[in-house]
């Protein structure tokens, strides 16, 4: 593995999201000295979170899975996770509605999830799920340490057992047509297959190897912090910070100092800081734009859908939700075709239902409930651009309430106390590029060795962290980001409450990637 040539004893953290913040706790543990630097008054990036009328709602990310991935930045500075957080897990991690009417509780524990379907779709099916299940667990066992907690220095470091390994579980076939020599029920294979849209891929072109991320939500499990999902960067900052960090909120970084391929000092509104190393976790276009380069690529970045969130205070719940519904429509391979292919909005659009206050009341004042309403809609790239969602997002707020009144949450519009709604434009507005939050999409050309990498030709002490680079978009995978940017800095061996630790690496040049919000 390639690690930063010269002197890295201090060290600034650009952005303190998940993936800075990660990068900052096992840089800490490392023995460097780091400081943290971000625009907003309060730590979080995607993860952050807004306050209105009493209710306490997430503005990013609201599934969380992997807690071992959650816990090793608290790890590497010599703390527990669960003294920082109180992660409960959610039985069951979702409740899937379909446009029949069918409904289908999605359990992490195999036993719970068999019953379960053996009750929904019959004993083929039930015994098709178990077969599937070990599928899942032995396509995470071939990708976590190779291809997933690695990083790569050129596509010779695929070269490795493993690969050997993954593609005799088939995966470098199609994800759809994998799921589907396990299950022959159309609604049970969206329910472990709806996730490589959070890769920005359609079911049915996605690698079967991201069915990774199947595996992290239906039998890793899936857990909520209380307090709601900032909860975890602000324990993630507390422990930074007991650690020693010098955390600056509220400061934005306008250049880079240099001296010929060195980053000297990070500049913001307030002043200079000198460095010997610099971690960037902005989106790709604002951490190029700063470096002063951007990496040559034979063809343009492609980025995943965007979303449009409803962020809904209300007087009143639904019970038949969860705290995860899915909500499918009767449309499958056409809402794909439109949010990734044509741009179009979703004719039969399926949604993500969130309701945390249905684990912790303390969200909302009392009496009253949150609900997030995700919406998957096209990037901006090839979709409506700002411009048009300015008009077009109220209208279409409208549009969803009506739909999810339809099924089966009468009233919802007449219910709400409070709101915000978070379009493309807002996603445009915070720097994401082509108005999504996802970054670049996981096609066969952005993934693994091909994704682009953490280090930065023409710069010898910056590295890269966030969804955008190695290994991908998603809450573990961005955890891991700051993790690997970390070893970049500091080498293969680590040293953590005293002890030497080796980074996981291959012995030729090196490994890898994966998942969301």
């Amino acid at each position: 593995m390639r690690a930063l040539k010269g002197p890295t004893d201090h060290v600034v953290v650009v952005g303190a999201g998940l993936g800075g913040l990660a990068a900052a706790l096992h840089l800490l543990g490392a023995g460097r000295r780091v400081t943290v630097v971000e625009r907003h008054t309060g730590p979080g990036g995607r993860a952050g979170t807004m306050t209105r009328s009493g209710y306490r709602m997430d503005t990013g990310p609201t599934v969380l899975t992997m807690p071992d991935l959650m816990a090793e930045p608290f790890e590497a500075v010599g703390e527990n996770l669960r003294d920082r957080l109180d992660l409960i897990p959610l039985h069951p991690a979702y409740r899937a509605r379909f446009a029949d009417g069918s409904a289908l509780d999605v359990h992490t524990g195999a036993a719970a999830m068999e019953a379960e379907i053996h009750r929904f779709a019959g004993a083929r099916e039930a015994l098709g799920y178990r077969r599937l299940r070990s599928w899942l667990e032995a396509v995470y066992r071939a990708q976590k340490a190779r291809f997933i907690d690695t990083n790569f220095d050129s596509p010779l470091g695929l070269l490795h057992p493993d690969l050997v390994r993954l593609a005799a579980l088939g995966g470098f076939g199609r994800l759809d047509a994998r799921i589907g020599r396990f299950l022959s029920d159309e609604r049970l294979r969206r329910v472990f297959s709806f996730q490589s849209l959070y890769a920005g891929v359609a079911p049915a072109r996605a690698l079967a190897a991201y069915a990774v991320i199947a595996y992290m939500d239906t039998v890793a499990g899936v857990y909520f912090p209380r307090g709601g999902v900032h909860a975890l960067p602000r324990a993630m900052a507390d422990a930074a910070a007991d650690a020693g960090a010098d955390l600056r909120y509220g400061s934005t970084v306008t250049r880079l100092e240099r001296r010929g391929e060195r980053i000297t000092a990070v500049h913001t509104e307030d002043g200079r800081i000198a460095c010997d190393a610099v971690v960037l976790t902005p989106d790709l276009p604002v951490s190029y734009r700063l470096l002063g380069r951007a990496p040559r690529r034979v063809r343009p970045l492609r980025h995943a859908p965007s979303a449009v969130v409803l962020h809904a205070g209300t007087d009143r719940t639904w019970p038949d939700l969860g705290h995860h519904t899915i909500s499918f429509g009767g449309a499958w391979k056409e809402t794909f075709r439109e949010l990734t292919r044509t741009g179009r909005l979703m004719s039969d659009p399926s949604l993500l239902i969130t309701r945390p206050t249905a684990t912790d009341p303390s969200l909302a004042p009392p009496g009253r409930h949150l609900h997030y309403v995700l919406a998957p809609c096209p990037n901006t790239d090839i979709g409506p651009g700002t411009d048009e969602w300015r008009r077009l997002g109220p209208r279409y707020r409208d549009a969803l309430l009506t739909e999810l009144e339809g099924r089966g949450m009468p009233g919802l519009a007449a219910a709400i106390e409070e709101e915000c709604l978070v379009t493309p434009v807002d996603w445009t507005a915070e720097g994401h590029a082509a108005g999504t939050p996802f970054a670049v999409a996981h096609t066969f050309a952005q993934t693994g060795p091909f994704r682009p990498r953490n280090l930065v030709n023409g710069t010898a002490n910056a590295v890269l962290a966030g969804c955008g680079t190695t290994p991908g978009v998603g809450v573990p995978t961005v955890l891991l980001s700051g993790k690997l940017a970390a070893a970049r800095v500091t080498g293969p061996r680590l040293v953590r409450h005293g002890r030497p630790t080796t980074v996981t690496a291959p012995r030729s040049p090196s490994a890898k990637e994966g998942h969301r919000a």
